[in-house]
């Protein structure tokens, strides 16, 4: 079976609940789409966990992104030689922006890590995919972080480029293919909807106009989300 989810955010115990609860097996494939560090208490811990399972296939997502970038830096043994260029104004705002948006977790639990551990996870991010693209059951499914633009969706994915995959909020109310699923996180389901609909997809997976949204909110308190391909059966944990 074939299953995706996205933005657990350092969920660590929602995460192995859920593997739990789809009864996740070595002849199971797992997505998820990004966003599995900063906010939560054990992000470190679910990306080491990630990085052990050969079926659970890793998308790239912002905060991954995000914190490698700064992540390898920091690791930079800092000397009297390197520190006017190692250490700059822009190295500390971006921290700062970083850490404001819940990269704190992320950040001490890597100095909790053996230097060749640090190296060990960084160099798994850097393994991410960007996107994917795959047929299940019959149905073609595009999974990416964040979407395409509605204007830009004949471009191969390929030739898009990596901040829009990573950043962009699809138009959840237009179909973007008339042959294939878009499969995203990134946007918070809750805020999907059309005009008086309320808050109907709060802690919901979203799906209409050929969209699969499954950014439930998990790191924000709300039920982390998970869809099975190949009958998108839905499965929440709390």
């Amino acid at each position: 079976m074939t299953y995706v989810m996205s933005d657990i955010h350092g969920q660590y115990d929602k995460y192995l609940a859920m593997l739990d609860k789809i009864a996740f097996s070595d002849d199971d494939t797992l997505y998820i789409l990004g966003d599995v560090l900063d906010r939560g208490e054990e992000p470190v811990e679910l990306l080491w966990d990630m990085s052990l399972r050969p079926n659970v296939i890793p998308i790239l997502g912002n905060h991954e992104l995000i914190a490698s970038t700064l992540l390898r830096q920091l690791c930079v043994e800092v000397t009297e030689e390197n520190a006017e260029t190692q250490i700059t104004k822009e190295l500390l705002y971006s921290i700062a922006a970083w850490r404001e948006n819940g990269g704190d977790t992320t950040l001490a639990g890597f100095r909790r890590l053996a230097q060749e551990d640090r190296e060990a996870l960084l160099d798994y991010i850097d393994e991410f995919l960007p996107y994917e693209v795959l047929t299940v059951g019959g149905n073609r499914f595009i999974l990416v972080h964040g979407g395409i633009p509605y204007e830009s969706r004949k471009t191969p994915l390929d030739e898009q480029p990596l901040l829009t995959l990573l950043e962009h909020r699809p138009d959840y109310l237009m179909r973007y293919f008339d042959n294939a699923y878009l499969v995203t996180g990134h946007t918070p389901t809750l805020h999907i909807g059309t005009a008086g609909s309320g808050n109907a997809y709060i802690g919901k997976i979203y799906r209409g106009h050929g969209h699969i949204a499954i950014d439930c909110g998990a790191g924000f308190g709300l039920p982390l989300g998970c869809i099975r391909l190949d009958d998108f059966c839905e499965f929440y944990v709390q």
